[in-house]
């Protein structure tokens, strides 16, 4: 999910925006690739094209460089959310979002899901960035329960959390495996289950 920022080379983080958002997008694409522990500041700057002493006039740590990456993420959620809102009916949105998953599995088998990754790593690592971290699936769970909701579904909110663990659960398969076609079946059947439920 989130082309926006996965999809990105090193090269296209230097050559965007101002120092600030170059930093930011270099975060969010290391942090995906190497993990949040893996990815010092040294490696953020020179991804950016920033000079290392710079860093410390835009973030006063590191902790709020991966603020503004969980920040930049839960954006690019709303966008593609408000995105989807276009579709005709709930069945279609909800396949559509599932999607956008299936659409970059050989990333995610590479890499991981950009979301799923980022919130357990935070949650594992640091309090108060996992709290933080709960603004990326909250606002999924919601926006798919809406969906279940305008279906007429009364157990909405159960419909929600399974749709989102399968999609999470493949994307953790895939990576695992190293098989972007674990990814793209368990979509395909969830799509199926979407069209199933009454």
């Amino acid at each position: 999910m989130l082309p926006s920022v996965s999809e990105m080379t090193d090269s296209d983080v230097g050559e965007r925006g101002g120092k600030r958002e170059r930093l930011v997008s270099a975060a969010a694409e290391l942090l995906h690739r190497q993990g949040v522990q893996a990815t010092t500041l040294q490696q953020i700057a020179e991804a950016a094209r920033v000079p290392p002493g710079n860093v410390y006039y835009y973030f006063k740590t590191r902790d709020d460089l991966v603020r503004a990456v969980v920040d930049t993420r839960a954006q690019e959620i709303a966008e593609v959310l408000d995105a989807l809102v276009r579709r005709p009916n709930p069945r279609s949105r909800l396949k559509a979002l599932a999607r956008t998953w299936s659409d970059q599995r050989d990333l995610i088998a590479e890499s991981g899901c950009a979301i799923g990754s980022l919130c357990m790593e935070l949650n594992k690592q640091d309090r108060d960035l996992g709290r933080q971290s709960t603004q990326l699936f909250n606002p999924l769970i919601e926006w798919v329960g809406n969906q279940f909701h305008e279906m007429g579904r009364s157990d909405y909110s159960d419909l929600a959390v399974t749709y989102l663990s399968t999609v999470e659960g493949a994307s953790l398969l895939a990576n695992d495996l190293r098989d972007p076609e674990v990814l793209a079946r368990q979509i395909r059947l969830l799509e199926k289950w979407i069209d199933a439920l009454e």
